[in-house]
């Protein structure tokens, strides 16, 4: 397993990587995708923002359908 870090990026940053993500293949970036996803609601119910983790759902499921 790969050295972990920890990144602080905000919802928008977050967003601009998921935007950057969506031009490659979707094979090669899903699991990435997916993971920064997972972090995020993880770290967004720890703050108690449903409302910002369910957006940022929709923006990378919306991602997956293009």
């Amino acid at each position: 397993m790969s050295e972990q870090i920890t990144l602080e990026l905000s919802l928008d940053e977050i967003n601009l990587i998921f935007q950057a993500l969506g031009e490659r293949p979707f094979k090669e970036v899903f699991e990435l995708m997916g993971k920064i996803n997972e972090e995020v609601n993880r770290q967004m119910s720890a703050n108690n923002s449903d409302d910002s983790a369910d957006m940022l759902e929709d923006f990378s499921n919306n991602s997956k359908n293009e």
